[in-house]
């Protein structure tokens, strides 16, 4: 329908009806700040909190005032077929609401009022169309974009407009970044927060921890960028990914770093994070599943568990410039006590090394798990004095789990023997 979307300054409307069809016009008058008067037979009781002018009777012609703008609903016929005949000596606009072949103009799904507002219509077609919509566009206005309209006006008025400077600054106010934690790999372990933000921003930076699966949920028109970090070989440095990250988000778009595990669990978000705070561009931090607590699991390895261990450790065995850390091996001493190391796996000789210096008893329970999650999942039980050679053909990323929880799976398979014999 060809259709023209106007805005009416200082208008007076008229709403005929009192039921749940009026409520929500009335609503939408409300908050929208629009002088309205309403005339019906009977009202709801949610109708009280409203402050407009409420007349309780059955409407005819006369009950029109001043008003030019009138909505019907009421759901009426008679209503609607006197409306209509009035038209003919009076010059208003109908909307008789869900009688689109009546209606002169048809209401809009608004976005919060403010000085920048965007209404979307399916011209009658769809309102549940015309909202879902209204609120994808809600979510890309600024949260700070009143008071810089604001400023704008003021500029207008001195008669300084600049449309290229204005450019750049709608474009770093629509920024966002999301560093997005996507888990251990498997798409079903994503939040649904992380897995509405993965289809839904403009790019997305990854690297080669990110499985496959996940990967195939991006759409296909988001722009993809691999950042991969291996041990020996780097697509990008940490320096280049953040300039990558903030080129693209000072350009307007939505961006998604997407990060293995959690971004804050060994995974680099605190920096990237920080260089986003220091370039004034709105970042959030969508929390994944840790493989430090998720990996053991997939595994049938509790990280705590009566009788084997009553607290946890998380640590890396990898820190910058590829320099190995060894400060947390005392605590595979520790009784009752579990430790789950990441980015371990290339450090076994350093660690059982150390381990072995400090007095640490060989026959702490170790297991390594291997891409834990996924379908070529592996997890190898051995002991850490049988460490480095048990390490040797196992596939990253895995993790390693030292301490009594590790005998766990010896007492699951037991249970499980006894009930097949049961049987």
């Amino acid at each position: 329908m060809k259709t023209l979307p106007i805005l009416l300054k200082n208008q007076k409307i008229l709403l005929i009806g009192g039921g749940k069809v009026a409520l929500q016009k009335a609503s939408v008058l409300q908050e929208n700040e629009i002088d309205f008067r309403i005339v019906a037979c009977e009202f709801i009781v949610e109708f009280e909190s409203f402050t407009c002018q409420k007349v309780q009777k059955a409407f005819s012609v006369a009950d029109i005032g001043d008003e030019r703008i009138i909505i019907d609903a009421t759901g009426n016929e008679a209503v609607a077929q006197m409306l209509v005949a009035h038209k003919k000596s009076r010059d208003i606009l109908l909307n008789v609401v869900d009688v689109p072949h009546l209606c002169d103009f048809y209401f809009m799904a608004l976005t919060k009022n403010r000085p920048l507002q965007i209404a979307v219509s399916s011209n009658g077609a769809s309102p549940t169309a015309a909202k879902y919509f209204r609120d994808e566009c809600e979510r890309l206005i600024p949260k700070d974009i009143t008071a810089w309209l604001e400023q704008k006006q003021r500029e207008r008025d001195m008669g300084l407009i600049d449309a290229q400077k204005s450019l750049s600054e709608v474009r770093a106010m629509s920024a966002k970044v999301f560093l997005v934690g996507c888990g251990l790999g498997d798409v079903e372990l994503l939040t649904i927060k992380a897995y509405k933000t993965i289809t839904s921003v403009d790019v997305v930076l990854y690297d080669h921890l990110i499985s496959d699966e996940i990967m195939a949920i991006v759409p296909a028109t988001t722009e993809k960028i691999y950042v991969g970090k291996q041990k020996g070989c780097h697509s990008k440095s940490q320096e280049q990914i953040n300039e990558l990250i903030i080129s693209h988000a000072k350009r307007g778009r939505r961006v998604a770093r997407l990060k293995s595990g959690d971004p804050f669990v060994f995974g680099r978000g605190a920096e990237e994070l920080e260089e986003l705070v220091y370039e004034g561009i709105e970042a959030e931090v969508i929390a994944g599943i840790s493989s430090s607590i998720a990996a053991p699991q997939c595994a049938d390895i509790p990280v705590t568990a009566r009788g084997y261990a009553s607290g946890f450790s998380v640590v890396s065995a990898h820190l910058k410039n590829n320099r190995v850390n060894l400060e947390w091996v005392p605590l595979l001493g520790m009784k009752s006590h579990t430790v789950v190391v990441l980015m371990g796996l290339s450090r076994v000789n350093e660690i059982v090394a150390e381990a072995k210096r400090l007095g640490i008893d060989t026959k702490t329970p170790c297991a390594i798990v291997s891409n834990a999650s996924r379908k070529n999942q592996k997890t190898v039980v051995t002991t850490l004095l049988e460490l480095e050679k048990e390490g040797i053909n196992i596939e990253r990323p895995s993790i390693l789990v030292f301490g009594d929880v590790v005998l766990y799976r010896e007492k699951l398979a037991a249970i499980s023997h006894a009930k097949y014999l049961a049987a």
